[in-house]
């Protein structure tokens, strides 16, 4: 820890965020405060009705559980700082402070990655080994394969963090993003980076790209057992199950490969804060619309719990 701690001059960071004119924060503000209540509260409707509906009391909602936990603890790193800095005069974060928000949204971050490829072969099983689904993932594979998601990311960022936070940090101390974030507190950094970037492209590859392979050939195996099946309620049963999922692995895969996976020199700041936006934000408040719109068991059950609480 001391040989980290003296490489720190510069003692807190200044966010640039979103946007430096008054009323287009006040106009973010409220859009951003609207989105993370929205996420904040369809995520703990989803963990709600699961827990409460018997029949989702079955692997793939179990991990749907984790994921909207997930969702819920991801956004209230970031979101809760940005919304501070749009309405406060002092837009600053204490270097400290800054190192646990970038530990733990990295730690989230790839944890829902790995837990998506998870779910994704969660669906191979269901679909491509229907009678031997409940002995393949029994309740103790479930627990482990949860486990292993939050137990790998977060280990994995402890190395990443531990790398970046290394570097020396002299200034600028001046931070043009709206949350602490490896590519950009990299950016800050004294010193060549080339070493530490190739620290976090290769957990990236572990955490990010190998799961994203696993969704990747899961789903080419259900696509083959689909277009096998004789019955056309079948198929459309099937692939119905995993178009939520596949929605929810493109926007977050998509925006955060782009992210992590290019070199610095090479990624727009601009761009870099409008794709963050996407993950942090968008991803998480539009897991629980998509995975109670598109899936008929979830809106089969909130209909249920509706009409309960009506009589």
């Amino acid at each position: 820890m001391n040989m980290i701690t003296t490489n720190f001059t510069v003692t807190e960071f200044v966010f640039l965020g979103l946007s430096s004119q008054p009323k287009m924060q006040l106009i973010l503000f409220i859009m951003f405060l609207f989105f993370y209540l929205l996420t904040v509260v369809g995520n703990i409707i989803i963990i709600t009705v699961i827990q409460i509906e018997t029949r989702l009391q079955t692997p793939m909602y179990f991990f749907l559980t984790n994921l909207s936990f997930l969702d819920i603890c991801y956004t209230s790193t970031d979101v809760p700082q940005m919304l501070s800095n749009m309405m406060g005069r002092k837009k600053t974060i204490p270097f400290p402070r800054c190192a646990t928000q970038m530990y733990f949204s990295l730690s989230l971050g790839m944890t829902e990655c790995v837990l998506l490829g998870v779910m994704a072969y969660d669906r191979y099983v269901a679909i491509c080994h229907p009678l031997h689904y409940t002995v393949i993932m029994n309740q103790r594979t479930c627990v482990q394969l949860a486990g292993i998601s939050w137990a790998s990311s977060f280990l994995s960022s402890t190395v990443i963090n531990i790398f970046t936070l290394s570097l020396p940090y002299c200034g600028p101390n001046v931070l043009d993003h709206f949350f602490c974030e490896v590519p950009s507190i990299l950016r800050l950094a004294c010193t060549d980076t080339s070493f530490t970037e190739m620290v976090v492209f290769i957990f990236t590859i572990i955490i990010v790209f190998i799961p994203f392979l696993l969704i990747v050939v899961s789903y080419a195996r259900i696509l083959l057992t689909v277009l096998r099946m004789r019955s056309a309620s079948g198929r459309h049963k099937a692939l119905s199950t995993c178009g939520s999922h596949l929605t929810v692995v493109a926007l977050f895969y998509g925006t955060g490969i782009f992210m992590y996976m290019r070199p610095q020199s090479k990624t727009s700041r601009a761009g870099g804060k409008i794709i963050a936006v996407f993950y942090t934000v968008i991803t998480p408040m539009l897991n629980p619309l998509i995975y109670s719109l598109r899936n008929q068991d979830v809106k089969g059950a909130l209909r249920r719990a509706l009409e309960k609480q009506r009589t």
